[in-house]
C-alpha cells in the first residue's frame, strides 16, 4: 500500500546514518555498555520509532544524537556531514531538537513567548516577525492562536505537549527527537495527541525519531519500527509499516496491522525475557 505526505519545495533534509555507534559507560569501573555497533539508516523525513525493553540504551543514541551524550566508538553522519565521531562529539544545536517525556515549557512565559523562543534566543528574526510566524504556526495548527496568551499552568498536558512540539518545529530543525512525549498521558489523550502529531508531520515533514514503550503508539505513528537488543543495544529488527497516510484508527483492525503487531511484540518479549533472566536494571 502507498504512503503520502505532503509535499514540499526543494528536497527534505535529514538523512541520518549511525555507523557502528558503541557507547561504553564508566569504562574503568562498572563498563556497562550501553550500545555495541549500532547502526541504521534514516532517509529524510522518515518517521522513525524506536523500541525495546529498558535499559536497551534507546535513550542513549537519542542523546547522541542530540548531543548530550558521546560516542565511545562509531560514527554518525547528518545529510552527508559528520554529527558525532570518536574525537569529534555532537553538540547540541538547531539542526535536532528534542522533546522530552517531562515538560519543558517555560512556566513564567506565555505561549507565544515560549514558542518564539528559540528564534528570539539564536537572533534569527526580530520579536515582530518572531510573533506573526509563531501565530501562522499556532493558527494552522488546531486554532491554538487562541491560546498564545496564556500560561502553561492554564493549558492541559496534552496542550502543552502541543506547544513543546510546535516550539520545536518553528526553529525548522532536521531532525525531531521524541523521548517517550505521550507515555504519563491515559488512553484517550493519548490518541488525541497521535492525531496532532500525524497532522503536524504531514504539515511539517521532517526526520522524526520517536521513542516509546508503547508497541502499539509505534505501529501506528511511524514508517519504520526499530527493535533493539536487550543490553548491550543493537539493532534486532528493522520493520516497515506499510500502512498508507493519512494513519486512521480502523487501520489497528487490519490483516497487516495485527501482523505487525505480532511480530513486533514477539521481537520485544523474547529481548524482555532475556533482560529479565540477566536480572538487568534500567541503566541507560
Amino acid at each position: 500500500m502507498s504512503t503520502s505526505k505532503m509535499k514540499v519545495e526543494g528536497p527534505l533534509t535529514g538523512k541520518v546514518s549511525i555507523r557502528n555507534v558503541t557507547k561504553v559507560y564508566d569504562p574503568d569501573g562498572a563498563n556497562v555498555v550501553a550500545l555495541e555497533q549500532f547502526s541504521m539508516e534514516v532517509p529524510a523525513g522518515d518517521f522513525i520509532a524506536i523500541v525495546g525493553p529498558s535499559g536497551c540504551g534507546k535513550s542513549t543514541l537519542l542523546n547522541i544524537l542530540a548531543g548530550f551524550d558521546t560516542l565511545s566508538q562509531g560514527e554518525v553522519y547528518l545529510d552527508e556531514e559528520p554529527l558525532a565521531l570518536v574525537n569529534k562529539p555532537a553538540l547540541p544545536g538547531p539542526s535536532r531538537v528534542v522533546v522530552f517525556q517531562q515538560g519543558a515549557l517555560f512556566p513564567w512565559k506565555t505561549v507565544l513567548e515560549n514558542v518564539t523562543y528559540g528564534l528570539l534566543k539564536q537572533r534569527v528574526m526580530g520579536k515582530s516577525d518572531a510573533e506573526a510566524k509563531a501565530m501562522d504556526l499556532l493558527a494552522r495548527s488546531g486554532n491554538l492562536e487562541k491560546i498564545g496568551g496564556l500560561y502553561p499552568n492554564q493549558l492541559s498536558s496534552g496542550m502543552q505537549r502541543r506547544v513543546e512540539i510546535l516550539r520545536a518545529l518553528i526553529n525548522d530543525p532536521k531532525i525531531l527527537l521524541l523521548d517517550e512525549p505521550f507515555r504519563a498521558m491515559d488512553t484517550v489523550n493519548k490518541n488525541t495527541m497521535h492525531q496532532h502529531l500525524l497532522k503536524i508531520y504531514q504539515d511539517n515533514p521532517k526526520t522524526i525519531m520517536f521513542i516509546t514503550h508503547d508497541l502499539e503508539e509505534a505501529l501506528f505513528l511511524a514508517d519504520r519500527v526499530i527493535v533493539m537488543t536487550t543490553r548491550p543495544g543493537t539493532l534486532k529488527l528493522d520493520i516497515k509499516v506499510n500502512l498508507p497516510r493519512p494513519r486512521r484508527r480502523e487501520m489497528m483492525a487490519s490483516k497487516e496491522y495485527l501482523n505487525l503487531r505480532q511480530q513486533t511484540i514477539s521481537a520485544v518479549r523474547e529481548e524482555a525475557k532475556k533482560a529479565f533472566e540477566r536480572g538487568e536494571r534500567e541503566l541507560a
